[in-house]
């Protein structure tokens, strides 16, 4: 993954200043001007906890293989991960830093694409700036069950087992301090943490090791609670104010996925419309890019796929 982030062709920038800012990937503009006051309009994607920008890069190599790249990519490292320094604030004040982001690279319309948590983000993003956002495309976003594990890990565990384990796991390595960096070194030279991470995907045999290295080196017990605490504390009656298209991908095999989750989502969005691959885990964008693709030609994200 550290290769095709190389061979990407987006520009890293910092945004807000050298100490505190984001860090962004940003790709050149090609003047699409969908947006209602023929604006040029970015394409955001939001990566989820424990990850960074570069759990997008396949992706974006199976955009560029089609002959379909997304427009005007604006990719960032959230505060607490990647390259971006800080922590993980409420969703709101996190919505109001990205479009802040946006706002500072020229851009005033975007199309919203968001994994896991960051699919969560995107929903606040579209609901605190309904008139800038023209989509929100979805790929195994936070939902309800995530929420009530967040809130209640032991009561609520039974409805979602692997998320609230890996808050105990967070936990547990949080409190190891300085020991904790030689202990995952361990666990990642015997291959143990590729054996943990194999229920994120439907078909784990199929990953490439890079993508389980990468996911490796994002383990931030720190940046992961922060996260959980956003989680708790998101306003879901508040997406009731969003307009934009919503399209939800989700694998079958999804285990950070509440089998109620789309239809709590409806509730507040009525016109969220959802994709279950059988392809895929929690990672639809890595195990399964072309369906993904697929779906976001549908909003205009990209150039139909033929």
């Amino acid at each position: 993954m550290r290769q095709a982030a190389a061979g990407s062709g987006l520009a890293r920038t910092v945004v807000g200043g050298s100490a505190g800012g984001l860090v962004v990937r940003v790709g050149a503009r090609d003047g699409d001007r969908d947006g209602p006051h023929g604006d040029d309009v970015a394409t955001v994607l939001l990566h989820g906890a424990a990850g960074s920008w570069t759990t997008w890069t396949p992706l974006l190599a199976a955009a560029a293989a089609c002959g379909c790249p997304l427009r005007d990519t604006v990719a960032p490292d959230l505060p607490g991960w990647g390259e971006s320094p800080g922590a993980m604030s409420g969703l709101g004040a996190l919505a109001d830093r990205v479009a802040a982001t946006l706002h500072a690279l020229g851009y005033r319309r975007w199309r919203l694409i968001g994994h896991s948590l960051g699919g969560a983000l995107a929903l606040e993003i579209a609901a605190r700036f309904p008139d800038d956002t023209l989509s929100a495309t979805l790929v195994s976003p936070s939902g309800a069950t995530v929420q009530a594990v967040a809130r209640h890990p032991i009561e609520a565990a039974p409805r979602l087992p692997a998320f609230a384990g890996m808050i105990l796991a967070m936990r547990i390595l949080a409190a190891l301090g300085p020991l904790r960096a030689p202990l995952l070194h361990g666990m990642r030279r015997i291959g143990l943490l590729r054996v943990l991470a194999a229920p994120l995907f439907a078909h784990p045999a199929r990953v490439d090791p890079a993508v389980t290295d990468a996911l490796a080196d994002e383990i931030r017990p720190a940046s992961f609670l922060a996260a959980v605490d956003a989680a708790r504390e998101v306003d879901i009656e508040g997406w009731r104010r969003i307009r934009c298209p919503v399209h939800v991908v989700r694998g079958r095999r999804d285990v950070f996925v509440g089998r109620d989750d789309a239809a709590a989502l409806r509730a507040v969005v009525p016109h969220a419309h959802e994709t279950v691959l059988a392809t895929a885990g929690h990672f639809a964008h890595v195990e399964d890019p072309d369906a993904v693709l697929a779906v976001l030609s549908r909003l205009r994200t990209v150039s139909p796929v033929v």
